[in-house]
C-alpha cells in the first residue's frame, strides 16, 4: 500500500457556513484553494477545527464532494472520522472513500471510556470496512478525556494491515516520540497534533504535522515543514518560533472559533462557527489581530 503521501503540513480544514448554517460552498472552494496555493501537502476534512461534531451526514457528504472536485487530484484529502458509534464511523468512512478520500483518520470515541478491548474492536471494524486506503489514528486526549496508550498503538499498528499511521495530538514529545520508536519497523506514520510542535515533532521522526494554523497562515506553517526536510534547521525553528505565539492567542478563546476569527482577520472569510459557539469577543478579537500583527502579517480590517 503506497503511504508516500501521508507527510508535510495538512489542514483540518474548516466548514465556511452562511448565516443560516448551511454549507458556503463559494467559501469552501476560495480555502482549498488557499491552503494548496500555500504549500499545504493535504486537506484532513472533518478535523476537530472543522466541527465535524456540529454536521449532519448529509452535510459532510456535500463539504466533501465540494472538497474532492475544488481540489481536483491537486493534494490527497483525508477523511476525518471522529462518531461514537462504530456502525456510524463505518459508514462515513466508506461514504468518504466512495468520495475520492485518499485515507481515513479515526478519532477515538468522545464522551465514552471504552477498555482498551473495546477500543481494538472499534478500529479494527472501522479500518476491515475501507480495506483499500490507509487508515490513522487519531489520538486526542484533551477532547476525548483519555488517551490511546502506546500499548494499544503497537498492537493495533502491527495487526491491522491497512493502518499504517497517525495523529497524535497529545502534547506529550516523549508520547510522540515512542509511537514512532515503537513502530518503526513497519514504517509507521506519525503526525504531530500541536501546531506549536510542528519543528520538535520532525525532530523526533514525525513525518509532518496536521495544523489548524494553516488554515490562515499555510506559507508560514509549511515553511516549517519546508526548511527542515531541506536541512535548514535554524530557518525551520525561526519560522516555529514566529508562529507559537499567535497560536497561543486562540487559548483564550472558546474552542475551535478562533480558527475562523484567525481566518476571517486575515481576508479569507469562512463565516462564523456554529452555534452554540461564537465569535470570540471583541477583547479577544483585538488580542487575535494583535497576535498577527506583532508576527508581520497585515490585517483586514
Amino acid at each position: 500500500m503506497d503511504t508516500r503521501f501521508i507527510r508535510g503540513i495538512i489542514p483540518p480544514i474548516v466548514t465556511p457556513i452562511t448565516e443560516d448554517e448551511r454549507i458556503d460552498e463559494g467559501l469552501l472552494r476560495n480555502l482549498v484553494d488557499f491552503v494548496i496555493e500555500g504549500g499545504c501537502s493535504g486537506i484532513l476534512a472533518f478535523g476537530s477545527n472543522g466541527e465535524f461534531y456540529m454536521m449532519e451526514e448529509a452535510e459532510m457528504e456535500e463539504a466533501l464532494k465540494i472538497m474532492v472536485d475544488q481540489c481536483a487530484g491537486r493534494v490527497p484529502i483525508y477523511m476525518g472520522v471522529g462518531a461514537i458509534r462504530t456502525s456510524k464511523c463505518v459508514r462515513l468512512a466508506r461514504m468518504g472513500v466512495r468520495l475520492g478520500a485518499r485515507s481515513v483518520s479515526i478519532l477515538q470515541p468522545m464522551f465514552l471510556r471504552p477498555t482498551e478491548e473495546e477500543l481494538k474492536q472499534h478500529f479494527r471494524t472501522i479500518a476491515a470496512a475501507v480495506p483499500e486506503v490507509p487508515v490513522l489514528l487519531y489520538n486526542n486526549p484533551g477532547r476525548c478525556g483519555y488517551a490511546m496508550s502506546q500499548d494499544l498503538v503497537q498492537e493495533l499498528a502491527h495487526s491491522i494491515p491497512n493502518l499504517v499511521g497517525m495523529k497524535d495530538s497529545s502534547g506529550d514529545l516523549t508520547q510522540t516520540m515512542e509511537f514512532v520508536r515503537r513502530n518503526a519497523d513497519i514504517s509507521f506514520k506519525v503526525l504531530s497534533g500541536k501546531d506549536t510542535l510542528i519543528y520538535s515533532g520532525l525532530g523526533v521522526g514525525a513525518v509532518g504535522a496536521v495544523c489548524s494554523t494553516a488554515n490562515y497562515l499555510p506559507e508560514l506553517v509549511c515553511s516549517i515543514y519546508e526548511r527542515y526536510v531541506a536541512g535548514d534547521i535554524k530557518g525551520s525553528l525561526e519560522a516555529q518560533l514566529r508562529l507559537n505565539p499567535i497560536r497561543l492567542a486562540t487559548d483564550k478563546s472558546s474552542f475551535p472559533v478562533a480558527t475562523k476569527d484567525l481566518a476571517n482577520l486575515v481576508g479569507m472569510k469562512v463565516g462564523r462557527p456554529y452555534l452554540p459557539t461564537m465569535p470570540s469577543p471583541a477583547a479577544q478579537m483585538e488580542n487575535l489581530r494583535q497576535s498577527l500583527i506583532d508576527g508581520g502579517f497585515d490585517v483586514v480590517e
